[in-house]
């Protein structure tokens, strides 16, 4: 493949960076919300439409988890566990098939892109080596929501949420995911209650000027840290490798016409050849600049969360509200099915350049909740809810990796053989974590993407510009704000 015009533009200065690394590589209307909460409290029996139970013997990864069952899968997964299947049986492989002769493949990143991709890649009987520098889900895919809407996606990412909303209900029946669940989704004002004051969430008990419901059937969620852990789980029972470190450089040699090819990753000082690395990195991927030559315009999100926990189980619903100017609050509440009721939409989020990333600002260790952020939210939510407010149990702080048109960038860097990235999905990354890790795995494997169509999200469409975007980046339901905006 040629290199783009903005490739072209950066090759001088990319291949003196290749000499000094040769030389380093040396040494979801009240009707519906009610029968809902009837049905909730009547059993799962009869929420049958919302939550499923699981096969008790679904809840746990064996040592070689089997290959997810026909009957649940996309035609498309179906195609790439065939895939996999051609090469099952190989002597010694300890998988089920060696899979196809693409080199040594190594993704920089444990969080739920990186997981997934080495799922969907040891589906395909590749078995990649991942690179953490802390632990698997230690940053955004331990701390988020997990909310997911299928019908939210605009005329360009569409296809992402009708296409992962799938593929998450698949993978918690394969991978027993217990926190997956379905639940319909509110629009909820605060304010004083008065005559007009609609009550369809039964915990919110408080004060509220009025609720509505903005989507009956088409949301769900899940805890993104068991699903991050339970993918890399599975792929590592397949052969995958996970590896703590930190990766400090990649590694690239020139070729022809201007191209490079990845050699190696530097990881705490030490080399380790590479034919192909992918950067699952989210904020911290704007290093594909540093390292690549490739305009990464990002952002990093940070924000604070909080978690309040309950002895009951708390009817599912998840709530986007309303700005509350008492307490600067625009409130997103997702309950989970283990007590736990999740508050973001806290406001107060701060912006974390690209530059500033490259040099390692901020690492996953390093985000801390605002105090003033956590009592702000704490009062306005009690004050909605007095069942489930008080004191929250978890506070804590993430950043999500925003890019200045809010969508990701996907697919092969163009000028560098063997380099990819899946990075900057912003506040869907969630949801969008399956479809991005089984396009990406088509992507190595095969040369292009056939689940999705990424175009849209090409690694190089930024040019050479250098900063990030502000307003309209937050959450949406196809074009309308309906969360916090950045």
């Amino acid at each position: 493949s040629r290199p783009g015009r903005s490739a072209l533009f950066a090759m001088p200065a990319a291949l003196n960076r290749t000499a000094r690394r040769r030389r380093r590589l040396v040494p979801l209307v009240a009707g519906a919300a009610a029968a809902a909460t009837a049905a909730f409290t009547s059993g799962p029996s009869a929420f049958s439409s919302t939550v499923q139970p699981l096969a008790p013997q679904r809840c746990a990864l064996s040592l070689r988890t089997p290959l997810p069952r026909a009957d649940v899968m996309s035609s498309n997964l179906r195609r790439s566990v065939a895939a996999a299947a051609k090469g099952r049986g190989a002597e010694g492989s300890g998988v089920e098939g060696e899979g196809p002769d693409i080199g040594r493949v190594v993704i920089l990143g444990a969080g739920l892109h990186g997981a997934a991709l080495a799922y969907y890649l040891t589906l395909r009987g590749v078995k990649p080596l991942v690179i953490e520098r802390q632990e698997v889900a230690a940053a955004a895919s331990g701390k988020g929501g997990g909310f997911l809407a299928r019908d939210w996606g605009d005329a360009v990412t569409r296809e992402l949420h009708k296409v992962s909303f799938r593929l998450h209900e698949e993978l918690a029946e394969t991978l027993g995911i217990e926190s997956y669940r379905r639940l319909p989704v509110l629009s909820v004002q605060p304010g004083k209650r008065s005559s007009r004051t609609k009550d369809l969430c039964p915990w919110l008990d408080g004060e509220i000027a009025d609720s509505s419901l903005m989507d009956a059937d088409g949301g769900a969620q899940v805890a993104p840290k068991e699903l991050c852990t339970k993918l890399m789980d599975a792929a590592v029972s397949r052969g995958a490798e996970v590896r703590i470190g930190a990766a400090e450089d990649v590694i690239t040699e020139p070729v022809r016409n201007g191209l490079e090819q990845v050699t190696g990753v530097v990881v705490d000082g030490e080399t380790i050849e590479a034919d192909r690395v992918c950067l699952c990195l989210g904020p911290w991927a704007a290093l594909a600049e540093k390292w690549f030559g490739l305009p990464t315009p990002m952002t990093g999100i940070k924000s604070t969360s909080i978690v309040f926990r309950s002895d009951e189980p708390v009817e599912p619903y998840a709530l986007f509200c309303g700005e509350d100017d008492r307490f600067g609050t625009h409130l997103e509440v997702y309950p989970r099915n283990s007590g736990e009721v999740y508050l973001c939409g806290i406001g107060g989020s701060q912006y974390i350049d690209a530059r500033m990333l490259r040099n390692g600002k901020l690492l996953p260790g390093e985000v801390f909740a605002d105090p003033a952020r956590v009592e702000a939210a704490t009062e306005s939510f009690s004050l909605m809810s007095k069942r489930l407010g008080g004191k929250p149990d978890t506070v804590q702080a993430c950043m999500r990796p925003c890019l200045p048109d809010a969508r990701p960038m996907m697919g092969k860097i163009g000028h560098v053989r063997g380099a990819y990235i899946s990075a900057g999905h912003n506040c869907w990354g969630i949801l969008w974590a399956p479809v991005s890790g089984l396009a990406m795995s088509e992507v190595i494997v095969d040369g292009r993407a056939t689940t999705v169509d990424l175009r849209r999200f090409s690694p190089g469409r930024f040019g050479g510009q250098a900063g990030g975007g502000a307003g309209g980046r937050g959450r949406k339901m196809g074009t309308v704000s309906v969360g916090e905006q950045w």
